[in-house]
């Protein structure tokens, strides 16, 4: 059996569904829904997304340099598609998501308060790229919300049912498969 090609395309799935809180100084913050979004590096800790310049974060992102990533669960999916169809200078989606603005340390734009983990984060670098520009940028802290952790102080990140999207669709993710360096461990 032969493979079939395609022409080229985006199709390196699975990615992080997350929402990307951002603001101008006195006015609504927004949120835009984002799954061109990775780890770019560990030390310092930066992360990139990408935005299409005619979207109402661009600008916002472009002219305060700054965003928060929050992650996403099963319970914000609603919430989640909604804000990446609906335009910021039409809603706000705060308001009409029912999301509680949750406050950040070192930026001025607030996270979102009902996503277990928020990175506040700093541009350091765009380029543009064609229909995305890359925001290149520094994670600057970690908020995560207290009701993802037990008594002991666990955080509970991967029991929350995250989710991916792939092709145009939306999952959690599924069941533990295995643990980093688990193919090389030995064997007791």
């Amino acid at each position: 059996m032969e493979r079939e090609f395609w022409k080229p395309g985006n199709m390196l799935y699975p990615l992080p569904a997350v929402m990307v809180s951002c603001a101008r100084p006195g006015e609504k913050p927004n949120i835009i829904t984002i799954a061109w979004a990775g780890t770019v590096c560990s030390e310092p800790p930066m992360l990139s997304i990408s935005v299409r310049p005619e979207r109402y974060s661009h600008d916002i992102i472009a002219q305060t340099g700054e965003f928060v990533v929050n992650l996403v669960t099963k319970d914000l999916i609603w919430a989640t598609d909604w804000c990446g169809v609906k335009s910021g200078r039409d809603y706000d989606k705060y308001a009409e998501m029912h999301l509680t603005p949750s406050e950040s340390k070192t930026v001025a734009c607030p996270g979102v308060m009902e996503s277990p983990l928020s990175l506040e984060c700093k541009v350091t670098q765009t380029i543009p790229l064609g229909s995305h520009d890359m925001f290149i940028a520094n994670v600057t802290a970690v908020s995560i919300n207290p009701s993802y952790m037990d008594k002991a102080g666990k955080f509970h990140l991967n029991e929350q049912e995250l989710v991916a999207y792939s092709h145009g669709e939306y999952f959690t993710l599924g069941e533990y498969v295995g643990k980093f360096g688990y193919s090389v461990k030995k064997k007791k």
